[in-house]
């Protein structure tokens, strides 16, 4: 994915995780959203690994080079609490226990319930671009709804979803890049978007992404909607795009602040993309929140 970096796939339960993994010292787990896999890192990961940080990249199960098994009829082997116990298994066949957890869009949904299933893993957390779903789907507003449609859309029972979006997949995930994202082509790098193009057109992870979505309103909103009032523990870092739908239709820090123990707010030029089309931005803050709360280095085996 990157120079310098190890490809592999680590069997985890009943799935096999894909990840890339580069440098030395404490460990940060980087994961990607939807439409995308891990390559959405490809010009981060070098920049921490360069501070001294071993960077795992992990691509969520039901997408990229990840396993994609069927879902289950009560879709909990695609919910963000599952999602989350491969990559702590992951992080646990890798060598640590603890790590720093770096999140974007669905990655850092996952991210936020790792957190609160497993603090004890967390040293800390970096949530980009969300904010939680109990806030956006139980407060649905119609300007969120038209912006997010696609929520609702790969929501929607198989095959229905699958059999529109492989009819046309470019059009369909080009229209999630550029539509919803406040993006446009020149903000992707070639490398970076053929590798989400490529994922684009597998039929599993098509179907992947839909479970993920389908979880999402089945068995996550009831998993949070059950946790109203627990914080995350570990220091957390919001970022989001000062230019995407989130921040013009949301006051995100004000809708975390509850929700965290210790929380620092950053916004990063762009829009819900901003870690393709700012990296260099989204590296400063990262290494720098990493730095202010450090995680003494160990040895993966």
């Amino acid at each position: 994915m990157f120079e310098g970096s190890k490809e592999g796939r680590i069997g985890v339960g009943e799935v096999e995780i894909a990840c890339t993994s580069a440098g030395d010292g404490p460990p940060v787990l980087m994961l990607h959203g939807f439409p995308q896999t891990k390559a959405l890192w490809a010009r981060i990961a070098p920049g921490l690994v360069a501070r001294g940080y071993r960077v795992i990249c992990a691509d969520l199960r039901g997408y990229g080079a990840s396993s994609k098994p069927p879902a289950r009829p009560d879709l909990e082997n695609y919910s963000f609490r599952t999602m989350a116990a491969d990559q702590v298994g992951l992080m646990r066949v890798l060598g640590y226990e603890r790590f720093h957890l770096v999140g974007h869009d669905r990655g850092a949904r996952v991210a936020h319930r790792l957190a609160l299933d497993h603090p004890g893993a967390v040293a800390s957390v970096t949530l980009m671009d969300i904010v939680p779903t109990t806030v956006l789907l139980n407060d649905l507003r119609k300007e969120v709804a038209q912006s997010y449609w696609h929520w609702f859309f790969l929501a929607q029972p198989s095959p229905f979803p699958e059999l529109m979006i492989a009819a046309n997949p470019d059009l369909f995930y080009e229209t999630c890049l550029y539509g919803w994202g406040a993006a446009g082509p020149a903000d992707f790098d070639v490398e970076q978007l053929a590798a989400y193009r490529a994922s684009w057109h597998d039929a599993e992870a098509i179907a992947g992404g839909c479970n993920d979505y389908r979880a999402a309103l089945g068995v996550d909103l009831a998993d949070d909607l059950a946790d109203q009032g627990r914080r995350i523990s570990a220091p957390a870092l919001i970022l989001y795009g000062a230019s995407g739908a989130m921040a013009k239709l949301y006051d995100l820090p004000a809708a975390w602040v509850d929700r965290c123990s210790i929380m620092e707010a950053r916004a990063i030029s762009g829009g819900h993309f901003f870690p393709d089309s700012a990296p260099n931005e989204v590296i400063e803050q990262v290494a720098a929140f990493l730095k202010r709360h450090p995680l003494e280095s160990i040895t993966a085996n």
